[in-house]
């Protein structure tokens, strides 16, 4: 509770702060620009204390007060700098029943999706979705493994190397985890706050560039009911394959937004990326006010925007890397798209330099620190060209056909859109452009398939104009006999997919930890050292690292390769020390191992020798077919004292008095 009460006084902290800076701004965009900035003092202020305190109360204490202080500070700033100006669009926010009717939908199925796709407890085991059986053990395990942690923070998937991964959202929950809120809900929460001000924020974007409800609706649609024409091939010889429709509803990876072995990569974003991938979410939840401050400076010149939007975007890095990446891109191209017709070019050029000095300046130490040593040190980033459309051999379909039949037809329609779009806006569309030339051209991580969170910040910056686009062609095609059953087709087919694959995941259904599995981290939670390393497979559901937090040897590849991070040698020597266990002495001592842990998981993967591992390290704790030895000397003299603990408390209970 305490937890969720610290997350609330955040937010509204926050709240103080928007309405004291962003006073130019409509009641609607104070607001989230307010939720966000909360956000974003709870992800960032608990951490920068944990350089000198560790992750701990007192780091949460600290940042609270020092977000109290910001927002005392803010009340202070002169009214003239925050006021509105004499544009009369400064004011202009959409309809209230406009943000209402599209935003509380999507939101309360957030909440759905959230609950179920998060350790749902059934009968003793933690149970998740389709979308969260892969991502959601990693960001656990960054959450738990934080608790205490001195910083800058570590893997617990790989100790000794330092957390380059953006880890600032999974450290909001380990500040909710701190404050004793449950496991589970320390990531329900927050998650599906993020995701409602995702929506919002796209609203007041969408609105942003186009002034015009019909279009912000239809943008608002297009953007989260994403999915290409992966229906077609759902529905493809239906109903006479009566199986198409049950396979896609029950299989792994075979909804129509999402399925691999046909090429159709281009997920949809509410199932696929915001739900399991944390730190895209929290990106985007940081990024869409900074969309909305770049179209607000692009638009009015207006150097307060330029300062404004540095320092926001200086947040960004470790919290989204990528979200950080492109909203640079975009801004590079809208600043030579702009400065053509600018008002005053020198001005307005200068602008731009305080933006991104002021940005860069923030970044660098973030990146230099997490970002770049990760990514050069494991050699991730070369060029690449069309994305995850081409092998070593040559291209899987042909270029355009790749990008219709994943995006779907409003692809066809961002060309046209772009260039109807008002004077205002268009150096963003150039800005998406740049994106999405990069994007096509050069790979920033191990799997290609990432650069799509480059991809959809293009996508969710065109969508607007898509809408815009339609919301004219609808108007111009008045008198048509046919106008509606052509915007119905036309939304249908755009629509269709998505709609599937929503439905697919709010149905599936998956275990991720069994009752056994659960029953051990809690004991390992309670009972080992905070800072014990654990012998384990390297299985991605992994317990003892992402419920209990505690470090262990190696973990999955699945996970550390696509970092950039070198894990061979600890795999091989957990290989070792499980099937070699008699010689593996010295490598038990290099790892610092406290614990071995043997479950189904462990016998799958190694041909371990249960027998030795026994015979020379003594029972630490056995549950429902999971076994946890001692292999350190401290672990071993730990369990000599609570041995000697649990005979005292027998012996005296045996002897006391029976009750009458």
């Amino acid at each position: 509770m305490l937890g969720i009460l610290m997350l609330g006084a955040f937010l509204a902290l926050g709240i103080v702060c928007a309405q004291a800076l962003f006073g130019r701004l409509n009641a609607q965009a104070r607001s989230l620009f307010g939720c966000a900035l909360g956000l974003m003092m709870m992800m960032w202020l608990p951490s920068l204390f944990a350089f000198g305190v560790g992750f701990t109360m007192g780091a949460q204490l600290f940042a609270l007060l020092t977000a109290a202080l910001l927002a005392a500070l803010a009340r202070l700033i002169p009214r003239r700098l925050t006021l509105p100006s004499d544009d009369a669009h400064d004011q202009d926010g959409p309809p209230l029943w406009l943000t209402l009717v599209l935003v509380v939908p999507f939101f309360l199925l957030s909440c759905y999706l959230m609950y179920t796709h998060v350790l749902r407890p059934e009968g003793g085991a933690l149970h998740v979705g389709q979308s969260t059986y892969g991502d959601l053990s990693l960001h656990l395990g960054i959450a738990t493994g934080l608790r205490g942690a001195s910083y800058p923070p570590e893997y617990t998937l790989l100790p000794g190397t330092t957390l380059g991964y953006p880890f600032l959202f999974d450290a909001l929950s380990a500040s909710m985890l701190t404050l004793g809120t449950p496991l589970a809900w320390s990531f329900i929460v927050p998650g599906a706050l993020a995701m409602g001000l995702v929506f919002w924020g796209f609203v007041l974007f969408a609105w942003e560039l186009t002034r015009d409800a019909q279009a912000v609706a239809i943008a608002y649609l297009l953007t989260f009911l994403n999915g290409g024409l992966g229906f077609a091939y759902v529905l493809d010889g239906w109903p006479s394959n009566g199986m198409a429709l049950r396979e896609m509803m029950e299989g792994f990876y075979r909804a129509p937004a999402n399925m691999p072995d046909l090429n159709l990569r281009w997920v949809n974003v509410v199932c696929d990326m915001m739900i399991p991938q944390r730190t895209l979410l929290a990106g985007w939840v940081l990024l869409m006010p900074a969309l909305i401050m770049l179209a607000r400076a692009i638009r009015t010149e207006d150097r307060f925007w330029f300062v404004c939007l540095g320092a926001w975007a200086g947040a960004l890095p470790m919290v989204h890397t990528h979200s950080f990446l492109a909203l640079g891109l975009i801004s590079l191209g809208a600043m030579l798209a702009s400065l053509k017709g600018a008002r005053n070019r020198g001005r307005l050029l200068m602008s731009f330099v305080i933006y991104g000095a002021l940005a860069t300046l923030l970044a660098l130490p973030q990146l230099l620190l997490w970002t770049v040593p990760q990514t050069l040190g494991g050699g991730v980033l070369r060029p690449w060209f069309n994305w995850v459309n081409r092998t070593e051999s040559g291209f899987i379909d042909g270029y355009f056909w790749f990008w219709i039949k994943n995006v779907g037809p409003v692809y066809l329609l961002m060309l046209p859109a772009a260039l109807n779009a008002p004077r205002r806006v268009k150096p963003l569309t150039v800005g998406a452009l740049v994106l999405y030339a990069v994007a096509e051209l050069v790979l920033f991580q191990q799997n290609e398939y990432d650069n799509n969170k480059l991809f959809y910040v293009a996508f969710l910056v065109m969508m607007p104009l898509v809408g815009r686009f339609l919301s004219l062609m609808w108007d111009r095609m008045h008198g048509v006999r046919a106008r509606a059953l052509l915007a119905a087709a036309f939304m249908a087919a755009c629509l269709m997919s998505g709609a599937m694959t929503v439905a697919r995941e709010a149905v599936s259904d998956y275990q991720l930890f069994s009752e056994g599995e659960t029953r051990a981290a809690a004991y390992v939670d309670a009972h080992a050292f905070p800072d014990a390393v654990f012998l384990t497979g390297t299985q991605h559901n992994n317990a003892a690292a992402a419920l209990a937090g505690r470090k262990i040897v190696c973990g999955t590849g699945s996970y550390l390769f696509y970092h950039g991070v070198g894990y061979q040698a600890q795999r091989e020597a957990a290989r070792d020390m499980f099937e070699r266990p008699a010689d593996s002495r010295a490598l038990l001592d290099r790892y610092a191992v406290d614990y071995i842990y043997l479950s189904d998981n462990e016998k799958a993967e190694f041909f371990v020798d249960e027998a030795m591992l026994r015979a020379l390290f003594p029972l630490w704790h056995e549950e429902d077919g999971v076994v946890i030895l001692a292999a350190s000397a401290r672990a071993r003299a730990q369990r000599a004292q609570d041995k000697l603990g649990e005979n005292v408390a027998g012996a005296a209970t045996f002897g006391a008095p029976r009750a009458s």
